[in-house]
């Protein structure tokens, strides 16, 4: 096993997905019900055996701190850690200025641990991947850095992603940061290869350039933006295509599945795409197991039925429910229920997603809707049913998705 460190950028703001990151940093958005953003990334590197993990935190991260720190305690004395490291300004009385900066300000991590490599990720994409093929790549390619890169069509990748250019042997050629006109991939044309913001660094090397960006005034301290196009053309960086990484116990459809939910949109859309009777991001993979926190809630409860003389009935229609919900003569149909979540008699939930703990009254209606932590939803309620009377009480998506914050009172 290599030599590896890894340093999780989670200090992002998520504005694009207010008001979910109203109270909480990006990474700490509720996913898929029972999960947090930030532990797809944290499952990645443990699923691949590296148990050497700092989370650097900035915005709003009280949250993802309590998270982190409750679901991700490792046996520090076999030299395993998931380590919280808030922005402390060792540098300077700033605030992480960009990515490198983010890392240059903690330089000092590296240096305590001596990696002989540093794996530099985000903690706000959901997707699996085996890490140690992207760095046994790395290692035969013997680069300086490694950036790893999803294809994309090329209309989409427009002005959309930073793209990179590559030669036939997948070393870094080239760099446009939201191009209009992306460069195609070698052989594959109607493609570009789109970054995923995910790097692996030799460790002398990173801390080289770091300090060496540190020192320019008009740098934006940005590894997309600065360091990687300072450094392609002088030293072997390549890309590795996340289209070969290969996870054990999924199918050949999951293949390349990755995605930045930071819009309410994507992040509705990604939840609902795992609603799907054969979902492309299987939860169920026992391979490739999801840890989070343990929410100690008793089982999911599904009460009256067809004897009932009211006629209520208690069911799920391809849903996702988490522990603790009870649906008490409602119907979820297509939705992500997270745990603690009631659905009282005749109430109906449709093609939504209830954080933690949401109340749904007796004969209430909630369609396309994402309902924050601990709302209680009133007897007889209508969300997403008369767009025009929900935008004057709750923000509505361009598409429709109607969006009800945490701690709204409704009356």
């Amino acid at each position: 096993m290599e030599n590896l460190l890894a340093m999780i950028l989670a200090g992002g703001q998520g504005s694009r997905l207010q008001p979910l990151t109203r109270d909480r940093a990006k990474p700490a958005v509720h996913f898929a019900g029972k999960y947090r953003v930030i532990d797809f990334v944290l499952n990645n590197f443990v699923n691949s055996g590296h148990y050497r993990i700092k989370v650097l935190t900035q915005f709003k991260s009280d949250s993802l701190n309590r998270h982190v720190a409750t679901a991700w305690d490792m046996n520090r004395n076999l030299d395993q850690y998931v380590d919280l490291v808030p922005a402390q300004m060792r540098m300077g009385a700033s605030w992480y200025m960009g990515t490198a900066d983010a890392i240059y300000q903690n330089v000092n991590l590296i240096r305590d641990v001596r990696p002989d490599h540093v794996a530099i990720f985000g903690g706000d994409h959901i997707y699996k991947m085996d890490i140690n093929q992207m760095l046994e790549y790395h290692v035969r390619k013997a680069a300086v850095a490694t950036i790893s890169a999803i294809p994309v069509p090329i209309e989409e990748a427009a002005g959309a992603f930073g793209v990179l250019e590559v030669d036939e042997d997948g070393r870094m050629i080239g760099f446009e940061e939201k191009p209009a006109k992306p460069k195609p991939m070698p052989g594959r044309p109607g493609w570009a290869l789109a970054s995923m913001g995910n790097y692996i660094f030799n460790s002398k090397f990173l801390v080289r350039e770091l300090l060496s960006d540190s020192e320019i005034e008009n740098s934006q301290h940005d590894f997309g933006r600065d360091i990687l196009p300072s450094i392609y053309s002088r030293y072997p960086v390549y890309v590795y295509d996340f289209n070969t990484n290969r996870i054990r116990g999924e199918s050949e459809t999951s293949l390349g599945y990755w995605r930045d939910i930071g819009t309410l949109d994507a992040f509705y859309d990604a939840n609902m795409d795992i609603c799907a009777v054969s979902p492309v991001f299987n939860l169920y993979n026992s391979k490739w197991p999801l840890r989070t926190v343990n929410w100690n809630l008793p089982p999911a409860k599904f009460v009256f039925g067809k004897g009932d003389p009211d006629k209520r009935r208690g069911i799920a229609e391809d849903s996702i429910v988490s522990e603790g919900c009870i649906l008490s003569g409602g119907r979820s149909i297509h939705s992500v229920l997270s745990p603690g979540c009631r659905i009282h008699s005749f109430a109906s939930v449709s093609h939504s997603i209830l954080f933690p703990n949401v109340d749904v009254g007796r004969g209430a209606k909630i369609q396309r809707a994402i309902i924050e932590k601990g709302v209680q939803i009133p007897p007889g309620f209508e969300v997403g049913v008369n767009l025009e009377k929900d935008r004057e009480r709750f923000y509505v998506t361009e598409t429709g998705i109607v969006v009800i914050a945490k701690d709204t009172i409704i009356e």
